[in-house]
């Protein structure tokens, strides 16, 4: 069954094509002392340990872009509560020449929440906004409509941030350059040109955490509600003007000043989204253009009202608020890190664009790292332990069994990734636990990356680990119906049918297949 990318807070494409090797070096912000630790870090950016008696698998950051096929990155490294140095790589697109520098534009996904969520602070420090209050007191153009699970608790803005406001929706795709566009209200209500469902409310709101880009969509238009202001021009002078925010706009779409230096979108598959990238009406979920720099340096301001050192837009009482955890994890618009003291972040996932960010309150450390690629995360998580390895944060990561097990692939071939895996299964470790999905994701990764035969021999060895799943015979059908394999196919989905009646995607598959002449 296909795996999809994931567009919540904190993918593969084709072979780039031979321009990336031509394009000019990595163009970078004026430096000092720091050269060597950049190449330190470039050099050495994923170091993979096999087992004992293996050697180090060691990748350059340009190996980690051509293996993963990330056609440009950009980075912004903050120390000190500064930015200490930035720097682009790569191009602007798969078929491009222009190189990446630290002004090129890049889509945030849902580091646009933070930003957002930062000026609704703001409207509730000048009194515009109650952060406790029922949204529908104050929203005019639509209405949060009431159910059986409205009745006790009410959805407030403070639970829009959080996502604790029992709200449907968890992400949005964006709009074609061609397609038409819908107004916020048709988005809240479902109702076409809109391509996602309804937003309503379905358990109480206050009672769990669940992300919701829907709720956030129900912030954007109560600001600008309030405010009476279009939501570009809202954001920019309430935050984007206070920080020096001057390469950022929510605007959707961009225009043409601002277009003619972005990066252009790339599937996981190496096609490059249809005209550049996607617009995105939901701005405060996934609207806002920027660059690692600005969203630094916004970073950077948040630690500092958090520790009393700035306040260009937010108090220090209001920013505690924003860094102090609702429920579990989920602060106001930020994500914060229980293994972490002090760590708030967010990660992005727009069409063919990723993202992250994450900054220390209490050693003011932190870097901004975007991509014109849907596994740009997968890259810029390496090179964030990188980063971090060379400065010395005291920073604790997770492991990242999947990206190993695809690099072993790569460097190694399928069969040493298998066996690592196996390695892995018998430690029963909690820290790089491996169940169903973990070869079904690396099965996916190598389709997208081209190696359907590799793809075709870690799926059946998910089936021979797990052989009443319906899912995994699912997925080898796929891979047997890129390599053409139509036969095999179709046994294959009928498995899946068979285990699992419910699976409309082998319902609609098999009917293709045995259409086809």
């Amino acid at each position: 069954m296909l795996f999809t990318k994931s567009t919540t807070g904190f993918g593969f494409a084709v072979a780039l094509t031979a321009c990336m090797a031509s394009a000019a070096r990595p163009q970078s912000t004026p430096m000092s002392g720091n050269a060597e630790r950049i190449r330190q870090i470039e050099e050495n950016t994923a170091v993979i340990l096999q087992g004992e008696d293996k050697p180090l698998i060691r990748l350059s950051l340009q190996d980690l872009m051509e293996k993963f096929k990330v056609p440009g990155l950009s980075i912004a490294v903050i120390d000190n509560f500064q930015v200490i140095w930035a720097k682009g790589y790569g191009v602007t697109a798969a078929d491009s020449k222009v190189p990446v520098t630290p002004k090129t534009l890049f889509q945030a996904g849902s580091i646009s929440k933070p930003v957002a969520a930062t000026a609704a602070l703001y409207m509730v420090e000048q009194g515009k906004l109650a952060l406790d209050e029922n949204v529908n007191d104050k929203l005019k153009t639509w209405k949060v409509p009431e159910n059986e699970f409205t009745q006790s608790e009410k959805v407030t803005l403070r639970r829009l941030m959080s996502h604790t406001g029992g709200l449907t929706v968890h992400g949005f795709p964006g709009y074609d350059a061609d397609a038409p566009l819908p107004t916020l209200v048709q988005i809240l209500n479902g109702e076409k040109p809109t391509n996602t469902a309804p937003v309503r409310v379905d358990f109480v709101p206050g009672t769990k955490l669940r992300y919701s880009g829907g709720g956030v969509t129900i912030e954007q238009l109560l600001m600008m509600d309030v405010s009476g202001m279009p939501f570009p021009a809202l954001l920019r002078e309430t935050v984007l003007d206070k920080i020096g925010m001057a390469d950022s706009s929510y605007e959707q779409p961009l225009p043409p000043n601002r277009a003619s230096v972005t990066a252009g979108g790339t599937y996981s598959d190496g096609r490059e989204v249809h005209k550049k990238w996607h617009i995105y009406p939901e701005m405060a979920a996934a609207g806002l253009w920027t660059t690692p720099t600005d969203l630094a340096h916004f970073a950077i301001e948040i630690a500092l009202s958090k520790n009393g050192k700035s306040n260009r837009v937010l108090s220090q009482k209001i920013t505690n608020e924003m860094l102090t955890p609702v429920l579990e994890e989920a602060g106001l618009g930020f994500f914060l890190d229980k293994q972490n003291p002090g760590q708030f972040g967010h990660n992005g996932a727009d069409e063919g664009f990723q993202a992250l960010l994450t900054m220390n309150t209490e050693s003011g450390k932190g870097l901004v790292i975007m991509a014109n690629s849907d596994n740009g995360i997968a890259v810029g998580d390496l090179l964030l332990r990188s980063v971090a390895r060379e400065y010395a944060w005291n920073y604790k990561t997770g492991s990242d069994t999947m990206t190993t097990l695809f690099l072993i692939a790569e460097v190694k071939g399928s069969p040493a990734a298998l066996q690592h895996y196996e390695e892995l299964k018998k430690t029963n470790s909690l820290a790089q636990k491996v169940d169903e999905a973990t070869l079904n994701r690396l099965g996916y990764m190598l389709l997208s990356a081209g190696k359907t035969p590799d793809a075709i021999a870690v799926f059946q060895r998910n089936v021979l680990e797990y052989p009443q799943s319906g899912n995994v015979y699912d997925s080898l059908g796929e891979a047997y119906l890129k390599a053409g394999q139509k036969g095999k196919a179709i046994q294959n989905y009928e498995k899946s049918l068979q285990l699992d009646p419910k699976n409309q995607n082998a319902v609609e598959m098999l009917k293709k297949l045995k259409e086809m002449k």
